[in-house]
């Protein structure tokens, strides 16, 4: 009788899994049981987070468009906002009627692209005895070094003003760089400072047209420059980062100028007042975003920056996977980390008005540094793939299409060229995104890599050279082979895996279709994953 009772109380389930040892049935159970309690609360938060930061950046997409269509129609354009007269020579005064300039060429290595820079900046506009070129060099390479101090005095033998700089060591990086190069005494009798990266390639009337601007509004700290990149051709991966830069100047560096006087200084091809460089601090290394540091501090003290969308500077996308993803490393982390410094600075500050501080907080910073990174990875790789494997959970059919579609077709204005590769542009920013959401919690956490810096690498001409000389049948300048254990990344290939399974299931037992996106997806983070991303050619 006793023997019965025991029976009773065990379920039957039970003691066949324990019989049979069956490690699924197993986790099936285990799973069953901390579904309802656990996962389905903690997904459906984790969908109602994801559509609120949905609406955030739906909402700050929206404004901006409406801010830009504003300011084509009806805003004045800068020259006509500012006072601006072009700079004439004086017979009487001679070249004293222009400012000294400094123009200052960080490099680190740069040994494909180093004369570029140079011969560009030394080709500019501008009295040469009120033109200063400072070579900030900072190669490790002694070879490198040598060609580059070769190329500063070969310019400087045709008469060009033109210092090449080293340093014992690189404390600081680029910031270091070009706080140090503020320091000759040689510069002691410049206005303003002219930044150009290793890779960038002014037009000779450059200082001509940004000048001005400075010379007769003192109240203006920055001219900053649009980039044009000339390899944005080069293969689908140059493509793609055309199309989320080209957004960031046409849209948003336009209406940070037009609204508020104030947006993100880019690191280069912009034009400073260097009273107002002194005035907001100097140069500070704190972050991997010196140039963004400074613009936020500079702004805070009450100066105002301009940004030119007709002026182009020509220069130079990362062509390999690898470059393109320490450069968003810097990008995502530096801005995350230099929020968690600055945040309670720019909310004490008295020198600003309420609205720029909204401005600069939540648009500049939260929204477009910190949500637009995390709402991507979050929501479309990691949320909607799980609501399929936990169908309690719903995502509301705005949530998951009516709203991203509408924030892409917003992203796309930039460029219209190339609008039929939007669908690819869309699951390959999702897969950048894990790699920014990475970063990004980094700075805001200062943790481990918080502070690194590897400088980008640029190959300038090299490829083409090399696609022309084999359609020549000759020798090419240079190859660059990479090991195929070189190019795989695992991270992708782990989301490649998961989203795959997610996607098999939803095939399976789903009733929305998100399989098709799924596998899309997929195949998006597989080919990063092993590293082709770069070596693909888009169609025009």
């Amino acid at each position: 009788m006793g023997e019965v009772s025991q029976k009773i109380m065990i379920p039957e389930s039970f003691q066949f899994q324990v019989s049979s040892y069956d490690i699924s049935g197993q986790l099936k159970l285990i799973w069953e049981l901390i579904k309802a309690p656990l996962i389905v609360p903690l997904l459906t938060l984790g969908v109602y987070i994801s559509l609120a930061m949905s609406l955030m950046l739906l909402m700050e997409r929206v404004y901006m468009g409406i801010v830009i269509i504003l300011v084509k129609l009806f805003w004045k354009k800068p020259e006509k906002r500012y006072k601006w007269e072009p700079m004439q020579d004086d017979i009487e005064s001679g070249n004293l009627n222009f400012p000294v300039i400094l123009v200052q060429i960080p490099m680190f290595n740069e040994k494909e692209v180093y004369k570029l820079s140079i011969g560009a900046a030394s080709n500019l506009s501008w009295p040469a005895d009120r033109l200063v070129i400072q070579v900030l060099d900072d190669s490790t390479d002694p070879a490198i070094k040598q060609m580059v101090e070769l190329e500063c005095q070969r310019w400087a033998s045709k008469g060009i003003n033109i210092r090449y700089q080293i340093r014992e060591n690189r404390t600081g990086y680029k910031a270091g760089a070009l706080k140090e190069g503020l320091k000759r005494s040689y510069v002691k009798h410049c206005e303003y400072v002219c930044i150009f990266d290793a890779d960038f390639q002014p037009e000779p009337d450059f200082l001509r047209r940004a000048i001005p601007f400075l010379v007769h509004n003192p109240d203006i700290a920055l001219v900053q420059a649009r980039w044009r990149f000339v390899n944005a051709d080069e293969c689908l991966l140059t493509r793609m980062q055309e199309m989320s830069l080209d957004y960031h100047f046409t849209v948003e560096q336009e209406v940070g100028s037009a609204t508020h006087a104030f947006f993100g200084f880019n690191g280069t091809a912009g034009v400073w007042r260097i009273a107002a460089i002194n005035d907001a601090g100097g140069w500070k290394d704190r972050t991997t975003v010196e140039d963004m540091d400074l613009a936020v501090r500079a702004s805070l003290r009450g100066w105002k920056f301009v940004y030119l969308g007709d002026l182009h500077v020509k220069s130079e996308l990362p062509s390999t996977f690898k470059a393109f993803r320490f450069q968003q490393h810097r990008w995502s982390c530096g801005p995350a980390n230099l929020f968690r410094k600055m945040v309670m600075e720019i909310v004490r500050n008295k020198r600003v008005n309420f609205w720029k501080k909204v401005y600069v907080i939540y648009s500049f910073f939260f929204v477009r540094k910190i949500i637009a990174h995390m709402v991507t990875f979050c929501f479309y790789c990691v949320v909607l793939p799980l609501t399929i494997l936990v169908p309690e959970v719903k995502v509301p059919i705005w949530g998951a299409v009516y709203i991203p579609s509408v924030i892409t077709i917003l992203n796309s204005v930039g460029t219209p060229r190339s609008i039929h590769l939007l669908f690819y542009w869309i699951l390959f920013e999702n897969v950048m995104s894990l790699h920014r959401t990475k970063a990004t919690l980094i700075g805001l956490l200062e943790a481990g890599r918080v502070n690194e810096w590897v400088v980008t690498e640029k190959l300038g001409n090299t490829l083409q050279k090399a696609a022309d000389a084999r359609k020549a049948n000759t020798k090419a300048p240079r190859k660059f082979r990479f090991k195929f254990t070189d190019r795989l990344n695992t991270l992708e290939l782990g989301f490649a895996a998961f989203l795959f399974l997610c996607g098999c299931y939803d095939f399976v037992n789903g009733k929305n279709n998100y399989f098709i996106y799924l596998w899309l997806q997929t195949v998006t983070f597989f080919i990063t994953g092993i590293g082709y991303v770069g070596t693909i050619i888009p169609s025009s």
